[in-house]
């Protein structure tokens, strides 16, 4: 199905900064083997990454039965870019007659690199060795003018995509071994289309098996990114490199979390909501998904009773990280510790963070939601142009989230120098 491009608003307040912001994925479930740019010649191999887990996981492994657009169900669809092991990203730098590179095409490269496979490697533990090649070092020109592609927000794969994508692979092609790669990111000239204060076209078509093939392979995991992600708050040269982050989140299978209210489902506490402000890491569920985390550090709470759990800094490697509660076969809460180390630098109220996860909502359609320990109060994060109500959200000890309906409790009852204790209590059987 050829998925409609998903809109984000921003909340009121920042329109003045940020007109209106763009995101389409394209979400297609193909066979393993053809997840990226690679053929399988990688060590580790293509598809997405084995989930660790045990039996007694069973029940948290929520799943969606109908066409959802990249489902938060695990394990992820095959389809999209493993997210483990050593992961070659093919980096190619791209202008037009009408959009020529300013300056050295390496001073682009540099607005991402090395901080985006350093952002890669501390949320993922060391388990993700993200490497950008750049076998062209220079401006690829593309043989037709950026106008004539048609490309604009919201923009389909076809026709305009199709089309660079072809070009792309026969201005590289000479230079580039396609299936030595596992995806692709484009990085366009920034003055090519819109100011990102107007209109941000960054987009990424991931898991797309009727992409064009280069070198016997599909490149079907191919981020884009164009103008600067600039939000107008001075903050660029810390977190502008986010975008790419957030592009290449998709090509391993992640939705976009923010909604038609922008990110207020979320706010910043994962990158696939706002890339922008204040730093966010990955949700634990994101990194259970991704491969990141071990079978020992995620807990169940299916069964009805009570029962307590630890949980360590989301942050740091090693320890117990999520508590799954799963509330059907499609839907559950989750639970971690969120604390200021790492990617979440910019953590301002640490403690427990409760959110839903559905499995049969689309991207860009709230997947997940985060609830707010303290609504309306505004937020505690001084970052501009965030949403910062939901920057507070977190549960401290002698404070409990309750969902009468579905008989679920969590009560945060201790926090140390290393870890927290939650108790859950569930009146029924997931």
């Amino acid at each position: 199905m050829q998925p409609q491009p998903s809109r984000r608003r921003i909340p009121p307040r920042r329109l003045a900064a940020l007109a209106s912001v763009t995101v389409l994925t394209l979400a297609v479930s193909t066979s393993a083997g053809n997840s990226g740019l690679s053929s399988g010649t990688s060590t580790v191999g293509a598809g997405p990454s084995a989930l660790s887990r045990t039996s007694a996981h069973g029940p948290c492994m929520i799943s969606t039965e109908g066409e959802v657009q990249m489902s938060e169900g695990i394990p992820t669809a095959p389809g999209y870019t493993r997210s483990t092991g050593t992961v070659r990203a093919l980096t190619l730098m791209i202008d037009f007659s009408d959009a020529p590179g300013e300056g050295d095409a390496l001073d682009r490269y540099r607005e991402f690199f090395p901080e985006t496979s350093e952002w890669f490697a501390t949320s993922s533990y060391g388990r993700l060795d993200y490497r950008p090649e750049l076998p062209v070092p220079d401006w690829l020109r593309m043989p037709k003018s950026f106008r004539a592609y048609g490309i604009e927000r919201g923009a389909p794969f076809d026709p305009g995509y199709r089309d660079l994508v072809r070009d792309i692979v026969a201005e590289a092609d000479p230079e580039v071994d396609f299936q030595s790669y596992d995806l692709l990111n484009v990085l366009v000239t920034p003055n090519a289309g819109p100011a990102a204060l107007d209109t941000v076209l960054s987009v990424t078509f991931a898991g797309n098996k009727e992409a064009p093939s280069a070198d016997g392979v599909p490149v079907s995991n191919a981020s884009f990114v164009y103008s600067r992600q600039d939000d107008g708050s001075g903050s660029y040269d810390r977190t502008g490199y986010r975008v790419l982050p957030h592009e290449n989140g998709h090509v391993f299978g992640l939705p976009d979390l923010y909604t038609a209210e922008g990110g207020g489902a979320v706010g910043h506490w994962d990158i696939m909501s706002e890339d922008w402000g204040a730093n966010n890491d990955l949700l634990a569920w994101h990194k259970w998904k991704l491969g990141w985390l071990d079978a020992s550090q995620v807990g169940c709470a299916a069964d009805p009773g009570t029962r307590e759990y630890a949980l360590t800094s989301l942050a740091r490697a090693g320890g117990p990280k999520l508590v799954f509660i799963p509330l059907d076969d499609h839907s559950g809460y989750a639970v971690e510790l969120r604390t200021r180390a790492g990617n979440d630098e910019a953590v301002c109220r640490p403690g427990v963070l409760v959110y839903r996860v559905d499995a049969d909502v689309d991207t860009g359609m709230g997947p997940i939601t985060v609830f707010d320990s303290r609504r309306d109060s505004g937020g505690c994060t001084r970052s501009p142009n965030v949403h910062a109500e939901l920057s507070d959200a977190t549960f401290t000890p002698g404070e409990s989230f309750v969902d009468r309906r579905t008989g679920v409790r969590v009560a945060v009852t201790a926090a140390g120098a290393e870890e927290y204790r939650v108790r859950v209590t569930r009146t029924s059987s997931g």
